[in-house]
């Protein structure tokens, strides 16, 4: 099979991968479509996302005031998390390499009226823009990435002193292997067959060396889906779906 993944200055993307993710987007939004699943399973990863924007950035038992934060959320998609975020005041920003994503995410938006600044643009053209945020989120990208250290790099450069970096991913073990690929795209069909390259994925210690040593790890956990009640749940357990939330030191 023809590799068509790109890692030349600051390509760093896969054209098999965008194509993927171009025939699933106008998927992504609908709640009764044949990925449910994986919308439900936004929805839990949210949730933990929120979590931790609160407890970094709020005073005490207060939320933190929204308006006054920045947000970008690479590898944005169509939306799922850039535009709830938004919801809340925060000040948004998505990209992704994807241009039929970033039309579906606007499209969204505009239909429910949220604000959200979505461009089609790579991670490394926001690094040159010497742009940072107070968060930085990157939540199932680096999976299909053909430089993930480099992604890992640029996500970190972007995150203001003192601000926050969530990462979002599937670690390299047996059970990510018969869970996401087996179970999740040849048995179950929560995502197309192919959406995962195990050899991809990656370990939580790999994620925290390429980030480097401006960071410590807050918070770490696992998502795990309970097949009888269809519910995403949080576990200790990372041999799967996983989230981490790491500081920049001031």
């Amino acid at each position: 099979m023809l590799d068509k993944s790109k890692k030349t200055g600051d390509s760093n993307f896969s054209e098999q991968e965008i194509a993927r993710f171009n025939a699933l987007a106008d998927s992504w939004w609908d709640p009764e479509g044949k990925y449910k699943t994986a919308l439900d399973f936004n929805r839990a990863r949210l949730n933990v996302i929120k979590a931790q924007i609160e407890n970094h950035f709020g005073q005490g038992n207060l939320p933190p005031d929204y308006s006054a934060l920045s947000v970008i959320d690479i590898g944005s998609g169509g939306g799922l998390i850039s535009e709830p975020l938004a919801k809340l005041g925060a000040q948004v920003t998505g990209i992704d390499a994807s241009a039929v994503s970033v039309e579906v995410a606007k499209r969204h938006a505009q239909n429910t009226g949220v604000k959200v600044d979505y461009q089609h643009k790579l991670s490394s053209e926001v690094v040159e823009e010497g742009r940072q945020y107070d968060v930085v989120i990157n939540a199932e990208v680096v999976e299909h990435v053909p430089d993930q250290q480099q992604l890992m790099r640029e996500c970190a450069s972007l995150v203001k002193p003192g601000g926050l970096l969530i990462l979002a991913t599937l670690n390299r073990t047996l059970k990510s292997y018969v869970v996401a690929i087996v179970g999740a795209e040849y048995v179950m069909r929560y995502l197309p067959i192919g959406t995962h390259d195990w050899k991809k994925f990656v370990k939580p210690c790999e994620l925290k060396r390429w980030i480097g040593n401006e960071f410590t790890l807050k918070y770490q956990v696992g998502m795990r889906l309970n097949p009888l009640k269809g519910e995403w749940l949080t576990t200790s357990s990372l041999a799967v779906n996983y989230i981490q939330a790491y500081s920049k030191h001031k």
